[in-house]
């Protein structure tokens, strides 16, 4: 089908960036002059890492491929993990349901119509077992996208390594609960920010001492980039968010040094190419020289920030979803080329739906192009030293500075928050962007230029109806199962931790061993903490 004719362009389109960052037409030698780049840039796996967290990047050891799996049942994405780590994926990441990320079991009745629609069900111990039959722990990572509930999923994936006899010692990955960027962006929340972030705080000191391979916080601006930020607004409220955890932990008496290499960040990549890649150079250099100069720490880990990426989920489209190969193809080359760690690359029909086996596959695919087939990988920061590169690295690290001295002023990250700082930002970064698009100041291709009269419907993911009767009924068996008396004993631990000063993680971890659910242990936290409403909506 021939596509209607082109409309004249829009004067003046010279601002690509997402942010409206505005670009020079050409760099050169004037446009770096300033700069120190023996002590910005450095070699690859030198301070401040500029160039990259290790010396040989990718020659060394390629970025984990980690695609984002969860749907219906436990056994439903137990079966996609297992097809996942058939087709050459290296570590796994779980998506959980909206019950299961807002604190609720599957047979609560705030859960209606959502058991297993946008990710899996997991409500109990049982369901973690099923969710990683056959899987051991201790030969895979695994990565879990889940906030508020997260001490308690993270209990019941540790209690599950111990009754496969894998210590804890050995049971390596990354857990999000990164509470802030949920009341700045995501809104999944239980309690509000301060006993949120004690809680974090809790876990990141038992990991620390328990399970060293763990990361038991993943700092997000992958969804403040998703809620419409600019890419200068989310390097600056993740780093932000950042420096508040540490800042936390350092005032309950932590040493920087014995948890800090075990943080790890998870970035947004979004269209404007050059831009991504200099926004992960400068979040690299930036978290180092705060590592180092805020907090004291000295051992090089802990100034190396390491990071997961994703590819753009709000740069998707429902129109010509076949368009969103093309984009997660780019978006994913400026994750390799900016330097990411570990990366997932979206699916192509996101936007309407659950991704289906062939849309997951075609996306693990462009991933496996890029490492075996570009011959990118055989070069550490190949963009290093570029003019543009270097310039734009310079203006998103002096940008996202003065955001965060801003932030600094206000007393830090959960002040600006209940402040309604970064929210505010990020609401007029949002409805600026969508006026470009409305006015055609901006190009969406599909959406609002290069349209087609008709176009041929996917195959998409189809969630069985019967999937919420199943997991309701099993959970309901589950808990007429369990000891009563020894569930109500370890919920009142939970409850007397929370109410005190100590670990809420061992609490937590014999509650989920003796049959205590997520929504239980919800309860407690809002019982105990209270629940959080935003100032926005009172």
């Amino acid at each position: 089908m021939t596509a209607p004719a082109r409309k004249a362009a829009v004067p003046e389109r010279r601002f690509t960036t997402v942010s409206d960052m505005e670009v020079e037409p050409c760099y050169g030698p004037a446009d770096v002059v300033d700069a120190d780049y023996a002590t910005q840039l450095g070699d690859p796996g030198e301070y401040p890492y500029t160039r990259g967290a290790y010396p040989s990047m990718y020659r060394g050891k390629l970025w984990t491929m980690r695609q984002f799996a969860g749907f219906g049942t436990p056994e439903d994405t137990n079966r996609r993990f297992h097809f996942l780590l058939e087709q050459g994926q290296m570590g796994l990441s779980t998506a959980f349901d909206m019950p299961t990320l807002m604190g609720y079991d599957a047979d609560h009745p705030r859960a209606l119509g959502e058991v297993g629609r946008e990710g899996v069900a997991v409500s109990s111990l049982d369901d973690m077992e099923i969710l990683f039959a056959g899987i051991r722990l201790d030969q895979v990572t695994t990565s879990m996208t889940v906030n508020c509930s997260a001490s308690i999923l993270l209990a019941m994936y540790f209690a599950l390594a111990e009754k496969q006899g894998v210590p804890l010692e050995r049971v390596g990955g990354t857990i999000q609960n990164d509470m802030l960027k949920e009341f700045i962006a995501q809104n999944e929340w239980i309690s509000p920010p301060r006993p949120s972030v004690r809680v974090i705080v809790d876990m990141i000191d038992y990991c620390a001492k328990h399970a060293p391979r763990w990361h038991p916080v993943s700092i997000s601006g992958y969804h403040i980039r998703e809620a419409g930020s600019t890419a200068v607004q989310e390097l600056a409220f993740t780093l932000a968010d950042g420096l508040a955890y540490v800042q936390a932990a350092v005032e309950r008496g932590l040493d920087v040094d014995s948890f800090a290499p075990r943080l790890s960040f998870f970035f947004n990549v979004h269209n404007d190419f050059l831009e991504e890649i200099a926004k992960f150079r400068a979040a690299r250099r930036m978290w180092a020289r705060f590592m180092r100069e805020r907090f004291g720490a000295v051992n090089p880990r802990s100034w190396q920030l390491r990071t997961h990426a994703q590819t753009a989920g709000c740069s998707l489209t429902a129109q010509q979803p076949l368009n969103n190969i093309a984009r997660v193809a780019i978006q994913a080359l400026a994750a390799v080329l900016g330097g990411t760690n570990s990366l997932h690359t979206n699916s192509m029909d996101e936007t309407l739906a659950l991704p289906s086996e062939p849309a997951v596959l075609a996306a693990l695919r462009t991933q496996q192009i890029i490492a075996e087939e570009t011959g990118v990988i055989n070069v550490a920061d190949p963009f290093g030293g570029s003019y543009a590169v270097e310039a734009l690295t310079d203006r998103v690290e002096r940008e996202a500075l003065a955001y965060i001295d801003k932030i600094d002023a206000m007393g830090g990250m959960v002040a600006a928050i209940e402040e309604g700082f970064p929210q505010r930002e990020i609401a007029e970064a949002s409805y600026h962007f969508q006026r470009q698009i409305d006015r055609g100041e901006k190009i969406m291709v599909g959406v609002n230029d290069y349209l087609v009269d008709e176009e041929q419907p996917l195959e998409l993911l189809r969630i069985p109806l019967d999937v919420e009767r199943r997991q309701v009924e099993r959970l309901r068996a589950y808990k007429a199962a369990r000891p009563a008396a020894t569930v109500e004993t370890r919920l009142r631990a939970v409850r007397d931790a929370a109410a005190g000063d100590a670990n809420l993680m061992p609490p937590i971890m014999a509650a989920v061993q003796a049959g205590c659910t997520v929504g239980e242990i919800s309860d407690v936290f809002r019982a105990v903490f209270g629940e959080y409403r935003d100032p926005a909506w009172m």
